[in-house]
Parts: C-alpha cells; structure tokens; sequence
C-alpha cells in the first residue's frame, strides 16, 4: 500500500510539473528539441522515469519506453534534435508510416495501410513490407546511435494465446529481417503483446486492420547520451 501511495504521489507531482511547464507561452512557441530541453531543465529524467512506468504498463509500451529512457535537461535537447532529423528522414521515405516524435525519442507504426503488413496467419516479410524495411535499414545505418524497440500486436479474431505467439513471430521477424540487412543486434529490444494493446475497434474491418501493427520505439543509445551529456555540461 505504501508503494502505491508514493507511485501515486509521484504521479501527480510529475503531472503537475509537465503541466506547469507546458503552459510557459515560451514552451508553447517552441519546437520539438526545445520543448524536451525545458521539460528536462525541471526534472525531465524523473518525469520520464514516472510517466514511462504508467504508460508503459496501460496500453502503450512504445510511448512508455521512450518516456522512461530520457535523460532531460540540456542533453535531452542534444538528443531531441538528433531525434528531429531522424524523424524527418522516415517521414521522407516512408511516408505512409505514422511517425510521432515523443519527448527524446521516435514513435513509428506500421499497419495493413503503411507499408507493412503480413498475410493472414503469417509472419514472413515479403513484398511491400521488404521494400519499406528496406528504407528503414538506411536510415538505421545514418543514426547508429539509436536502439529500436520492436513490438508485435494482433487484432482480437483468434485465441489469445495464438494472437500472442502470431505477434511474436511477427515482432521477431521485423527485427531479423533488420538485422539480416546489416543493422546490430545489439540495438534490438523484441517485445510482443497479441491483442491485448488495441489501437482500433475491434467489431470493425478497419480497426482490426490498425491492430495488425508493428510498432517501433527508436530512443538514444547509451553512446548518444553519454556524448550529449559531454556536449552540453
């Protein structure tokens, strides 16, 4: 009960500073890089540590592990405008990817509708879905300080636990098919969550296609955060 209280409490202090932050008319005119900077100026790394512990335990891991990985403060701006230019060059070549920049990290999902997706019961990369990797790999290879979460999720039709291992398979497929194409190992983080983290309706057409996703959380290396700690103290 007492660890609750404090997560709790915790919670709240770290909304309440993001909040406070956020209102500053000068945050407001800010971009991206300046914007992870001030947040990370009031305590950027303890609230990333807090909101990426909630967030990741709800129904977006993705979100959460960028949160938590930040580091804040002046570095946290180093890294947000690395982020900025990564971000621009997959919106450039995949631009049916949904790309969202979050904090000191990148955010992309891959659907039925941009640009990878698998055939009903597989998990083989193949066709369009090569082709998008494909671009992905050279924009891996141009920012080799970052590491790459790759999630795996399924819509509902099936048992659970087939949607599980069917959104493993496919989770480990994106990340070995990366791999094959010359990009470490190292930088890999597979996870997978069947149907259990659904980003659409379930009872339709078109949201059990969103929830046939790959999501990726591309967050800095330990290499980027110790340079930018040593470009920017």
């Amino acid at each position: 009960m007492k660890t609750m209280i404090i997560r709790k409490t915790s919670y709240i202090i770290a909304l309440a500073m993001v909040m406070m932050v956020m209102s500053c008319s000068t945050v407001k005119n800010a971009n991206k890089t300046q914007k992870g900077a001030v947040i990370g100026a009031t305590g950027g790394a303890v609230i990333g540590g807090v909101l990426g512990n909630n967030i990741g335990s709800g129904n977006n891991t993705a979100l959460g592990a960028i949160l938590g990985a930040a580091i804040g403060g002046a570095a946290g701006g180093y890294i947000g405008n690395r982020m900025d230019k990564q971000a621009e060059r997959i919106e450039e070549e995949i631009p049916g990817a949904e790309v969202k920049r979050v904090g000191e990290g990148i955010n992309v999902t891959f659907n039925e509708d941009a640009g990878v997706y698998f055939a009903t019961n597989k998990s083989n990369v193949q066709g369009t879905s090569a082709t998008t990797l494909d671009k992905l790999v050279s924009i891996f290879k141009e920012y080799p300080q970052s590491n790459i979460l790759v999630e795996g999720h399924t819509d509902s039709a099936g048992a659970d636990e087939y949607n599980l291992t069917l959104s493993k398979q496919r989770a480990e497929s994106v990340s070995n098919y990366l791999i094959s194409k010359g990009i470490d190992a190292s930088r890999f983080d597979t996870k997978w969550y069947g149907e259990t983290q659904p980003v659409g309706d379930n009872t339709t057409t078109e949201g059990k296609a969103k929830n046939r996703r790959v999501e990726l959380a591309i967050v800095a290396s330990e290499s980027l955060k110790q340079e930018a700690q040593a470009q920017t103290n």
